[in-house]
């Protein structure tokens, strides 16, 4: 008997742990992609606990063994993060991760949950402005850090032009028709967003297959980590040709996005068959290719005015948010329409109160999820009274356009997030994350961002910010690093927002990445304070020596050294054109040589971060081709969209990137050339025409994108 109960007992417990081994193993894999083979010290259960939809963690040591208890596979991968950060063991980043593992455990014991059902992440901005040429292994790397940040709300717009493809095809396009519809590959969201067509085209067939394959791998990760991933919807827009293929439907032509200059789009309207006919379609097509979602994004009017009439405004304003949210509803009955909360604050004279309320009047409270992103630069969900009951998420853009100053505000997002909880007219608020439109810059903001759902802003910045750097450092920071990151958190973290990025209409980071205009001796100044910055750069370059040449605080001492140096830039800019404008030549000479040495010298020295290169940007484009004329497609939409952009408005260096080759192959010479004719003008005491010279840089610059 005893032999017979020790048997049970003992294949019972095998049984178990299987099948938590089994539930565990997609956490399990990402942990283990990390630690390597330690992950073996590591136990991991997964505990459902079926009335609480929140998600939550525990950690202890015992024995050498990391036993971990959570909600399910993110929370696990979170909270074994969590706890190798916090005793300094690793770290994961965009710049690569680093591990220095104890031989063994420290005693540790932590527990955590969060508030938030959801913590979001990606812009349906970013996979033009970073992951255009991203592969399967890159994208890897991404879900795992998703994973270890306890991201599951993660935008996945991979792929979807298969889907549309086969959709129009039905529908009688012909190839060429599709041809000429299709945005080039770096362009597409904007195409799906209903903003523009056509532009860098042609689309390549081979794009459609390998988007394809690589969407069907992103979101079995996803699902088996069990994420949320958000995928495409019908939003009304259609093919030009589809169009005119079918005068009798009621299609509106809209204006042309952003200033002009792009192809006009084409919106069904709500109350035509049509609407709902292609979008039910949509889905059945998507969902074959894909498999089943419970999240669907789609976003009628993105940064474009409802196509409504004045009389009877809100009620065609109800019947689009009624067409979208039916639309979805019948093709995936239990799934929930997402749509971001950008444009109520983009265009808040037309998003009225009664505006919005009207929009989402027919959507049951449950049935739809306002991403409210943008709360670092509109506050959107306390001028729409927290969206009138629908489901919302609060979070950061933080990034546009992958344009990369240093800046952020950890004390702003902790105070927000703090105040928000308290907040008695939050309404239904249930996710929390950042939407970056680019990656790879700023790892500390992103780093704090996705801790503090789980902390919920009660651990103080100075005491995250220890455990942090000891763990980025893989060392006890000393006393001088401190301060200079201190000094950091003084000087560029406390900037909520890069507002100077745009100024007197001209987009771009510095004035340096803006097209030349002599105008800039109005420019105000950049934000932060350039005073504390340099002190903390004299500290870092210090204390970086004390490390070996792969630790992260000579990245860190980079970042810091070329933002200080761009910011001097800038005014010495302003100075020397203000001289040449006095005729001041022998000062604007001197000025002119001190501006290009240090645009050499920040180029040259941002060849030690290999993401933050234009090589590097341009050759991943390049290589995702199969030929030689696809490569060069791609390398152009590369090129482009980081420089020109499109369009004849003022979209031109909105993406600008404080990368290798663009300080000293693009940014310096316009500027040079620039500078060149006005003092030429000065010198020869002519008038200067800076219209003239403006449209001879342009043309310098589509050489430049053409230029392999």
């Amino acid at each position: 008997m005893a032999a017979l109960v020790f048997t049970l007992f003992f294949f019972g417990a095998i049984k178990g742990y299987c099948n938590s081994d089994e539930k565990t193993k997609s956490a399990a894999a990402v942990i283990e992609r990390l630690v390597g083979n330690r992950v073996n010290e590591f136990e991991l259960t997964i505990i459902e606990k079926k009335s609480e939809h929140k998600d939550w963690f525990e950690v202890e040591t015992t024995n050498n063994l990391v036993k971990i208890k959570g909600s399910n596979n993110t929370a696990i991968c979170y909270a074994a993060y969590n706890f190798l950060r916090d005793i300094g063991a690793a770290l994961a980043s965009w710049e690569g991760n680093k591990v220095n593992l104890p031989k063994t455990w420290p005693k540790y014991s932590k527990k955590g949950n969060t508030p938030f059902e959801f913590r979001e992440y990606l812009n349906a901005c970013t996979f033009g402005y970073t992951t255009p040429w991203w592969d399967w292994k890159r994208w890897e790397q991404e879900i795992d850090w998703m994973a270890l940040h306890g991201i599951n709300l993660p935008t996945a717009m991979e792929g979807q032009e298969a889907a549309w493809q086969e959709l129009w095809k039905e529908y009688g396009l012909t190839e060429s028709q599709l041809e000429a519809h299709f945005a080039g590959p770096a362009y597409l969201p904007w195409q799906r967003m209903g903003n523009i067509n056509s532009l860098e085209g042609p689309l390549p067939k081979e794009w459609f297959i390998k988007k394809q394959e690589l969407q069907k791998k992103i979101l079995e990760r996803m699902r088996a980590l069990d994420m949320h991933p958000v995928v495409p919807a019908f939003s009304g827009y259609v093919p030009k040709a589809f169009a005119e293929k079918h005068p009798e439907a009621k299609i509106t032509e809209l204006k042309s996005w952003s200033g002009g200059g792009f192809e006009s789009t084409f919106l069904v309207d709500s109350k035509d068959p049509l609407f709902k006919k292609i979008g039910k379609r949509f889905i059945e097509i998507y969902t074959k290719m894909y498999g089943k979602s419970n999240f669907y994004l789609a976003d009628s009017f993105n940064e474009i005015e409802p196509p409504v009439s004045e009389h009877n405004k809100y009620e065609e304003l109800a019947n689009y948010g009624s067409a979208v949210y039916e639309t979805i509803n019948e093709a995936a009955p239990d799934a929930t329409w997402v749509m971001q909360g950008w444009l109520f604050g983009d265009n808040k004279e037309f998003w009225t109160k009664e505006a919005t309320s009207a929009f989402l009047s027919k959507v049951p409270n449950d049935k739809v999820m306002v991403q409210d992103y943008a709360n670092d630069r509109y506050k959107v969900w306390e001028n729409q009274e927290a969206f009138y009951g629908k489901q919302w998420t609060y979070g950061y853009v933080h990034n546009y356009g992958g344009s990369n100053p240093v800046y952020g505000d950890l004390s702003f997002y902790k105070n927000e997030l703090t105040s928000l909880l308290k907040n008695p007219n939050k309404g239904n608020v249930v996710g929390y994350g950042a939407m970056p439109e680019g990656l790879n810059n700023n790892s500390i903001v992103y780093e704090y961002i996705y801790d503090l759902p789980w902390s919920k802003g009660k651990q103080p910045v100075k005491d995250w910010l220890t455990k942090y750097l000891t763990a980025r450092y893989e060392q006890t920071v000393s006393k001088a690093t401190f301060q200079a990151w201190q000094l950091l958190l003084e000087s560029v973290y406390n900037v909520k927002y890069w507002e100077t990025r745009w100024w007197n209409d001209r987009a771009g980071a510095y004035l340096l990445f803006k097209r030349p205009t002599a105008t800039i001796t109005e420019f105000k100044g950049n934000p932060g304070n350039k005073k504390k910055l340099k002190e903390a750069l004299d500290i870092l370059a210090k204390e970086a020596k004390k490390y070996n040449k792969n630790n992260f605080i000579q990245y860190d001492l980079i970042d810091v050294y070329r933002h200080y140096y761009s910011l001097c830039i800038d005014e010495e800019l302003m100075e020397c054109v203000a001289a040449y404008q006095k005729k001041d030549i022998a000062k604007g000479d001197q000025l002119f040589k001190e501006i290009e040495k240090q645009v050499l010298d920040i180029d040259n020295l941002m060849s030690a971060q290999p993401l933050n290169s234009l090589d590097q940007w341009v050759k991943s484009a390049s290589d995702y081709a199969s030929s030689p004329a696809v490569s060069k497609l791609y390398a152009k939409n590369a090129k482009t969209l980081i420089t020109l952009w499109g369009g004849e408005g003022h979209l031109n260096d909105y993406a600008s990137r404080s990368w290798h080759g663009m300080y000293k192959g693009f940014y310096w010479p316009r500027w040079k050339m620039f500078l060149e004719v006005l003092k030429k003008s000065a010198v020869n005491n002519t008038s200067f025409d800076e219209t003239k010279e403006r449209e001879l840089i342009k043309n310098w610059e589509i050489n430049w994108t053409e230029n392999n």
